[in-house]
């Protein structure tokens, strides 16, 4: 009918306006893609995965009146739901090096290697653009990643968490997968691939030694987790041998030291008198050495969230750090 009177018909249907990358930007994706995409949707199966353990071990604790009730009578019947845990921190705590090893030596050490940094920087954008798309894209993708699994666990592992049985706080597997020290520890790591592709310029060696040196940040970060912490004292002057007699410390507190505390205000080894023969020759013993109670050094479980800041924030120092070292080194020598 509109052929007819001669009205103009709309063959072509107005282009959808959808955001998409453009330049450098997209040029980035199109390069890594394939590392970024496998990356987010490994996190999306792990999501899923945490996400159904919690509502199981949900289920299994609404049976038993929790929250009204609590956990302490469990027993053995909870021992699955708790195993849970330790595959899926396992996982998340190799995340670090894994991304290390296979997402920051290369990411920059291939370009070098192929020549295509070279390819690059005769266009017009400028190397140090190049290079904070580079990054800027690389740690967007990792921090939506980690962030999103550490929340996950975080909200998995909430209604346990006093729970000593199921995870120690201040372990590896519970202080490294929670709060901001993923995403923290995961930037150091692959930006510090990136600085060693970029000096050794050789894909593989990155790699290796990327390994070398991921494994090392984490025995050492390890070493160093409960010094992130304020050690709190607290003793006690009513003798060592009395079943009442050890200080009570508050729900999973992790306790660093023990010591006997003697009237002069030092401290002796709680092996003292372990060598006497009887009890009243150690109550003999404890007597001479002028012991009158315990002195016993403990961190809170109240301080986690204050050391994973904490740690976290010395991290991104040092990864801040590394990043200006490669746009120093970028702009002379990242050819």
């Amino acid at each position: 009918m509109s052929t007819l009177t001669g009205t103009p018909v709309a063959t072509d249907a107005p282009a959808s306006r959808r955001p998409r990358l453009s330049g450098m930007t997209w040029l980035v994706w199109r390069q890594h893609r394939a590392a970024y995409l496998t990356l987010l949707g490994a996190s999306v199966l792990l999501l899923a995965w945490i996400v159904f353990q919690r509502h199981r071990m949900i289920d299994f604790l609404t049976g038993y009146g929790w929250p009204a009730s609590g956990l302490d009578d469990l027993g053995t019947e909870f021992a699955p739901y708790a195993a849970a845990f330790g595959p899926v921190s396992a996982a998340l705590g190799l995340i670090p090096v894994v991304l290390g090893v296979f997402v920051g030596a290369p990411l920059l050490a291939g370009d070098l290697e192929h020549g295509t940094a070279k390819l690059v920087a005769a266009q017009s954008a400028s190397r140090t653009r190049w290079l904070a798309t580079k990054l800027g894209l690389t740690a967007l993708v990792l921090t939506a990643s980690t962030g999103a699994l550490s929340v996950a666990f975080g909200w998995w592992w909430a209604p346990v968490k006093g729970q000593t049985t199921v995870m120690d706080w201040t372990s590896g597997a519970a202080f490294d997968t929670t709060g901001p020290v993923p995403v923290a520890l995961t930037l150091f790591t692959v930006v510090c691939g990136v600085a060693i592709g970029v000096v050794l310029r050789r894909t593989l060696t990155a790699m290796v030694v990327t390994f070398g040196f991921a494994v090392a940040a984490q025995l050492v970060w390890g070493e160093l987790r409960l010094a992130l912490g304020d050690v709190i004292t607290v003793t006690t002057n009513k003798g060592v041998l009395a079943e009442d007699s050890f200080p009570v410390l508050p729900d999973a507190a992790h306790q660093i030291d023990q010591s006997y505390l003697t009237g002069g205000g030092e401290l002796l080894g709680w092996s003292t008198c372990v060598e006497s023969e009887t009890e009243q020759a150690r109550e003999l013993c404890l007597k001479q050495a002028d012991v009158v109670g315990w002195s016993v050094d403990y961190l809170p479980m109240s301080q986690m969230a204050g050391m994973q800041w904490l740690g976290a924030a010395i991290l991104f120092a040092l990864t801040a750090a590394v990043v200006a070292f490669l746009f120093l080194w970028g702009r002379k020598r990242l050819v």
